[in-house]
């Protein structure tokens, strides 16, 4: 029933309530990351792919430059995240715009992250079971090391959160990710500013 239902109730009833209350602290981010961004405009638009695979846009505050080398080729992350996109990204700020996706049903509050749509023919048939749900703003994997843990383990933790959705554990993971977002912790991998592109191996 919840799974079926009530999910989706949950889902449009958190997401408009908070960006009516957020109206002006987002508009004031807005404004902030257009000056820093060097140009670049403050949102970022990707197509992501959602339940069943199907693709949408996913709209999320943009951390970082579009600074490039003398060849064209854009910097590395790392050269490109401005000090207010590190701010933003770390207190999770940016993630805030897909409240968005989740009124409109692209998206839940909770489920698996949404990836890069480049990824799709690199996953194996247990690790596509992700698809299975709405993709979410946080996650059961967010909840369990974010950036920080390997591609494998973090869609381990994924098929999990699609074999077990529930009204607790969805209860679970936003207590969770509350803890995480004030403690800034799991922002980045081991070796990257952000998290390392997925392969079909790591």
């Amino acid at each position: 029933m919840y799974r079926r239902w009530f999910k989706r109730v949950v889902d449009v009833t958190a997401s408009g309530g908070v960006l009516l209350v957020l109206t002006l602290p987002l508009a004031v981010v807005t404004l902030w990351l257009h000056f820093a961004n060097k140009g670049a405009g403050a949102f970022f638009r990707q197509e992501r792919p959602g339940r069943n695979g199907r693709i949408f846009k996913i709209l999320k505050f943009k951390t970082m430059t579009d600074e490039r080398d003398a060849d064209g080729n854009l910097l590395p992350d790392e050269v490109r995240l401005t000090r207010v996109g590190r701010f933003v990204r770390s207190t999770s700020i940016d993630e805030l715009p897909q409240l968005w996706n989740v009124l409109k049903g692209d998206m839940s509050l909770i489920g698996p992250r949404p990836l890069l749509v480049q990824y799709l023919p690199l996953y194996s048939a247990e690790q596509a079971r992700r698809h299975e749900v709405r993709p979410g703003i946080t996650g059961w994997a967010q909840c369990h090391g974010r950036n920080a843990i390997s591609w494998t383990k973090k869609f381990e933790l994924d098929v999990w959160y699609v074999d077990h959705v529930s009204f607790r554990t969805d209860c679970l993971v936003v207590w969770t990710t509350l803890k995480k977002v004030l403690s800034r912790s799991d922002i980045s991998s081991a070796t990257s500013a952000t998290m390392e592109a997925f392969d079909g191996t790591n």
